[in-house]
């Protein structure tokens, strides 16, 4: 498949079809990882492994309640 670069601002931007997008699994907030070997130009997914993104994803069906784990063992003032 072949795309043009297109200018965005100051810079460039390359397009990419739906159909890899969805091949993929990212969209348009995807965090992508550009690196340079050899003279040639990869982007790849980034880990969504992020505290941030984790964090975000709690929401009140998945939050869990506070577990016991049997009291103090020492001198601890709780």
């Amino acid at each position: 498949m072949t795309v043009a670069l297109k200018k965005w601002g100051n810079s460039l931007a390359l397009r990419i079809p739906k159909d890899i997008l969805n091949t993929l699994s990212i969209n348009e907030n995807s965090i992508m990882e550009l690196s340079v070997n050899n003279g040639m130009l990869t982007i790849k997914p980034k880990s969504n492994t992020l505290l941030e993104t984790l964090v975000s994803q709690i929401n009140s069906e998945n939050l869990h309640k506070e577990i016991e784990t049997g009291g103090s063992v020492g001198n601890e003032e709780w």
